[in-house]
């Protein structure tokens, strides 16, 4: 738990990214996860604990497909220039340079090989050219080998989820995992009153080159993710009722973890990874605060049929986060039961690992030169 402060007042000093920084390097940090502090504004008041807290760590642990490995190879003797690759099976694209290979999601056993400091396959072919004149390559891959890895998170952090539903009969294959229809279960995607966006509404305090915690490693915002949408419907404390804004994340493989991150498979759909995602929430105002201290009762998150495979899928209302973690919820006069297509357990650890790296100045705090934008990157395809 963090200590309290020398002096603490309900009247809170104006606070800035270069006050807020000085107090980490004094050791005189407040950071509490932000399950610790909707407690302590319950229990205590809202001012009390803003007077009391500097800085909330929340975090997310949710499955997703939205990602890629991007790894950079050095030269081969003769040298090669990647024409085609695969790695342990997977189709790689090559031609981003001489020995630069991007693996898909289908990487994700590939990704968890590495993690668990195995070695792996690469099958390649050349260009044939003068200087670079090898035309095949087959050889194993450690991580070590590796120049330069780098897990790219194009959806990282999401600002709320989906209640997902079926009215399809049988089992419907998501990316959030099997839906039994109709209307015989419900799955959602976001961790609720301690997720990074339902904390800091908008992704307030995030940009490129904001640091986050990503599969236990430091990562950066690299900038607005897919699916960006920050002029979602949003609740009278300015909280997303749909999904809202996005961010993507670099992350270099080696500071991953397998605790953190773990390579999945969801049948009929594909591979994914369910990443925890943990990232500090500045309370610089009074109105940061009362964002961060909302409780699941006031947090809604809209339901969604996924079986209809159109573009816009039938809403079927909205339901609160609290509903959600009873383990049943009310939609159109049925009663669903409920599970989490997320890890609310590791998103908590997350927080906590999180807070005691700020605590102890290992985790830097330092706001973006510029926000995400306000520009929408969820652009539909017509034809």
């Amino acid at each position: 738990m963090p200590k309290p402060p020398a002096n603490p007042s309900s009247t809170a000093p104006e606070r800035s990214e270069a006050s807020l920084r000085a107090l980490q390097q004094a050791g005189d940090l407040q950071v509490r996860t932000a399950a610790e502090f909707r407690a302590l504004a319950a229990a205590r008041g809202l001012e009390q604990a803003f007077a009391t807290t500097h800085v909330v760590a929340a975090a997310d642990a949710g499955f997703t497909d939205q990602f890629s490995l991007h790894l950079s190879l050095g030269p081969s003797d003769p040298p090669i220039r990647l024409r085609q690759a695969r790695i342990d099976g997977v189709e790689a694209l090559c031609g981003c340079g001489s020995g630069e290979l991007v693996l898909p999601a289908a990487g994700a056993p590939v990704l968890a090989a590495l993690l668990a400091g195995r070695s792996v396959h690469l099958a390649a072919s050349g260009a044939g050219t003068a200087l670079q004149p090898r035309r095949d390559l087959h050889t194993s891959l450690a991580l070590e080998q590796i120049g330069n890895a780098r897990l790219e998170l194009h959806r990282a952090i999401g600002e709320n989820g989906v209640v997902a539903v079926s009215s399809a009969p049988g089992l419907t294959a998501t990316a959030m995992g099997p839906l039994l229809g109709p209307y015989g279960s419900a799955l959602f995607s976001c961790v609720g009153a301690g997720s990074i966006g339902l904390t800091m509404p908008g992704l307030a305090q995030l940009g490129p080159g904001s640091p986050v915690l990503a599969g236990g490693g430091l990562g950066w915002i690299t900038g607005p993710g897919s699916a960006h949408q920050p002029g979602v419907p949003r609740s009278p404390l300015g909280h997303a009722l749909a999904p809202g804004a996005s961010a993507a994340v670099s992350v270099d493989l080696r500071a991953l973890a397998p605790r953190w991150v773990r390579p999945c498979h969801f049948e009929g759909h594909g591979p994914g990874l369910l990443v925890a995602i943990a990232a500090p929430v500045p309370l610089l105002t009074l109105a940061a605060a009362r964002q961060a201290a909302a409780g699941p009762e006031l947090l809604e998150a809209p339901v969604l049929d996924l079986s209809i495979p159109r573009r816009l899928k039938p809403s079927l209302g909205r339901v609160s986060y609290a509903a959600l973690l009873s383990g049943s919820i009310n939609v159109e006069s049925r009663r669903l039961r409920c599970g989490p297509a997320c890890s609310p357990q590791l998103a908590q650890e997350a927080a906590e690992h999180l807070a005691a790296e700020l605590r102890d100045g290992r985790m830097p705090l330092r706001l973006p030169l510029r926000g995400l934008g306000s520009r929408s990157t969820l652009v539909p395809l017509e034809g």
